[in-house]
């Protein structure tokens, strides 16, 4: 059994090498962005042209991905309360800003060329280790997001957002299902075996909060 789970475990280790050499080597700020690699590949919901915001989005790679699939004719802002290192695009901008304050959303629609079709969100707490609290920070900050993506969302968007699994997750998918037509859940492969992080996807945006 021990070596079974050595095993295991060497395994994830290995995985999560993988990940992280392959940033590395396609130029990528992060392994994360073969996480929105994988669930891009699942839904589809990134298209050529797309206007997308993405919160949390320090170092960027996220961004980038994004701006390799929506090419010159779209757009993509990217929200931190991090600087984030510019790409010297024009269709690429980056906003430093905390999620947190109700001015964000109006700082967001003014550096777009309209509203967005998506909001991603890959807004994490400072990992703390306690389980519960961790949950809780973590459920508050994709409530958080689901406000922003409510409120500047064009009607019939797309909201991408991570959550950590736990006793509020049903809850909140609830709040999903009232704003959105269709959601979806999913784990990509490029996460962590161990991590307890899932996506939701929330597809048709059925309100928007900003006249």
């Amino acid at each position: 059994m021990a070596q079974l789970v050595l095993g295991g475990r060497w395994y994830t280790e290995r995985r999560r090498d993988v990940y992280h050499k392959l940033a590395k080597q396609q130029g990528y700020r992060s392994r994360s962005a073969f996480k929105l690699i994988q669930l891009n590949e699942r839904f589809r919901f990134i298209k050529k042209g797309s206007v997308i915001v993405d919160l949390g989005a320090a170092p960027g790679g996220w961004m980038q991905v994004a701006n390799d699939i929506v090419g010159r004719t779209g757009f993509v802002l990217g929200v931190d309360l991090q600087v984030i290192k510019p790409f010297n695009l024009d269709n690429v901008a980056c906003l430093v800003a905390d999620v947190q304050e109700p001015s964000t959303s109006k700082k967001i629609l003014t550096l777009l060329p309209h509203r967005p079709d998506i909001v991603l969100s890959d807004l994490s707490p400072n990992v703390s280790g306690v389980w519960d609290l961790d949950h809780v920070r973590q459920i508050s900050l994709a409530n958080i997001a689901l406000t922003i993506a409510s409120t500047v969302l064009k009607p019939g968007g797309i909201f991408l957002v991570k959550v950590f699994q736990g006793e509020l997750l049903r809850q909140f998918k609830g709040q999903l299902q009232k704003r959105f037509r269709i959601i979806k859940a999913t784990k990509p492969s490029a996460s962590r075996a161990k991590s307890s992080e899932l996506y939701f996807v929330g597809f048709g945006l059925l309100t928007n909060l900003v006249e």
